[in-house]
């Protein structure tokens, strides 16, 4: 398949800025079931930008602006070739061996509910089924939310609604997953599924089963992340594999504008 994406983000301030600095993740790896056939950033300012990898092993551009600023735009835009994998990962680069992804951060910590559903979901199954059985079962459970996730909301926290965004979906299944001694982690990237105009990238989970290496599972399908799906970035929690961060020197507000569109080339 072949993927069309256009990511924008703009920032707005209520007084100027002296100065920027961003760490952009937004760039997709050349995998075994991924080739990306074009991709640029765009920004509507002097900038610098810088090529490199995180401490997770993700491509990232780091961005340098000097001020006065008083607005920014990146503008993302590529192509991308996608193959049918049924979920599990090949080529990609994992500096990490899979035990740091048992640990927990703020928003994936364990949760006693959370433990209580994973193990009554998995039953005796064996742990691929397991897993599945419970991605389907967090599918089920939650009505979807399309909105910007709410900041600082953990797994535990979210778990007890009856709506979740594609991010807190994918942090319960994290804290199931670890609550069984799986090694698990955060995705973002970009989905079909995820629909047009969408107010942040879309995210995931992945799963570490010693037979078969890192395996997907997206709750917000209840099924494994297929050929409709590009990866771009990975970490503990959804901040470590956050599209944008980092710091500004200046004084005021900002406002966040951001808007996702995907469609098959």
């Amino acid at each position: 398949m072949r993927l069309s994406i256009h990511h924008r983000t703009a920032y707005r301030f209520s007084k100027p800025q002296d100065r920027l600095v961003q760490m952009l993740r937004m760039t997709p790896q050349n995998t075994h079931d991924q080739t990306v056939a074009s991709w640029r950033i765009d920004i509507d300012c002097d900038a610098k930008l810088r090529e490199g990898r995180d401490g997770w092993g993700n491509a990232v551009t780091m961005l340098y602006a000097e001020g006065p600023l008083t607005e920014l735009e990146i503008a993302i835009s590529g192509e991308v070739l996608t193959s049918h994998s049924d979920g599990v990962l090949h080529g990609v680069p994992e500096p990490l061996p899979p035990a740091v992804f048992l640990r927990a951060t703020d928003v994936t910590m364990p949760d006693p509910a959370i433990a209580t559903f994973a193990a009554a979901t998995a039953g005796g199954y064996e742990m691929l089924r397991a897993l599945h059985r419970i991605n389907a079962a967090l599918h089920e459970r939650f009505a979807m939310d399309r909105s910007r996730p709410a900041t600082g909301l953990t797994a535990g926290e979210a778990f007890t609604a009856d709506s979740a965004t594609p991010r807190d979906l994918a942090h319960m299944f994290v804290v199931a997953a670890r609550s069984l001694n799986v090694p698990a982690r955060y995705v973002s990237g970009y989905s079909l599924l995820a629909g047009e105009h969408r107010p942040t990238p879309h995210g995931w989970a992945e799963a570490y089963l010693e037979k078969l290496g890192w395996v997907g599972f997206d709750p917000c399908s209840g099924l494994s992340p297929q050929e409709d799906y590009v990866r771009v970035a990975s970490a503990l929690d959804a901040a470590g594999a956050a599209p944008v961060a980092g710091s500004r020197l200046g004084e005021g507000e900002e406002r966040l504008d951001v808007d996702v569109t995907v469609a098959e080339a």
